[in-house]
């Protein structure tokens, strides 16, 4: 909703109220979901703004945003892991929230110019002095999950990585959420499904759609129930821009997928 080819603020806010509607009560964004280099953290006063209009506070729904990956405006993607810059940043995150203290804050991708351990310091700070409440890493490897839950004393809750059926690189990193009890946050959930249905993918794919035809619910919805089925710590965040796709992707936490179904779909693992 913030990036190139966003839709109008009206469907962008439309769509986040469908979400509130269809019980969604996790948000996720960042400070790099943006367009332009000028309006950097547009998707979190965004949605700021969308939950001021809905009249629900930031209490009831939680609104976790990230910081540490930035988007120079030029298409590119560059990272600063610089504890004082993530400082900075988690507290005008806060202030484009309109929250004194967010909910979680996630380092959004290690910077290979900065020490991991120094990076994962600067959110034990902000712990401590209260500006985030919950911490959480992004694109972290199980070696990288692991000292940030040292560093954090324990106080690591969450783990964002990228993960779909066509991007399983981080099951070790589900894994490894599922032994130290973290919630495991998959970006792109659905990632590659569209190219499924188009039968650019293949024949290993094709239980998504079979699955989803015998239910008569979108492949979507079956993927994300396939992941939510995988463990309990799984919590996808689809994105979405129109008030259709996120009601039909919230539909999924209702899917109930059979042992049988899950194993089928999971064969994927090792095709």
């Amino acid at each position: 909703m913030s990036i190139g080819g966003r839709p109008d603020e009206s469907q962008s806010i439309a769509t986040i109220h469908a979400a509130l509607d269809a019980g969604i009560t996790f948000i996720d964004t960042a400070d790099a979901y943006h367009r332009d280099a000028n309006e950097v953290g547009h998707n979190e006063a965004l949605i700021a703004k969308a939950l001021r209009q809905a009249g629900v506070s930031q209490d009831v729904v939680l609104v976790a945003t990230k910081g540490g990956h930035l988007r120079p405006g030029d298409g590119s993607w560059t990272q600063n892991g610089d504890p004082a810059y993530l400082i900075e940043a988690a507290k005008a995150s806060a202030q484009r929230l309109g929250v004194d203290t967010i909910g979680l804050y996630q380092f959004h991708r290690p910077d290979p110019k900065v020490a991991y351990a120094d990076s994962i310091g600067a959110i034990k700070e902000l712990l401590d002095d209260g500006i985030i409440e919950m911490a959480g890493v992004s694109n972290a490897n199980p070696e990288q999950i692991r000292l940030a839950q040292e560093i954090l004393g324990g106080r690591l809750v969450s783990v964002q990585n990228q993960f779909s059926p066509v991007h399983l690189k981080t099951w070790p990193e589900l894994e490894t959420c599922d032994e130290m009890d973290l919630a495991f946050l998959p970006w792109s959930p659905l990632g590659g499904i569209t190219r499924a249905r188009s039968g650019e993918l293949g024949a290993e794919y094709e239980p998504f759609l079979d699955i989803a035809a015998a239910h008569g619910v979108s492949p979507f919805q079956v993927t994300l129930a396939w992941e939510l089925a995988l463990s309990p710590r799984v919590i996808p965040i689809p994105g979405a821009s129109r008030p259709a796709s996120i009601t039909d992707s919230a539909k999924a936490a209702d899917l109930l997928l059979t042992s049988e179904q899950v194993a089928r779909l999971s064969a994927i693992k090792n095709p």
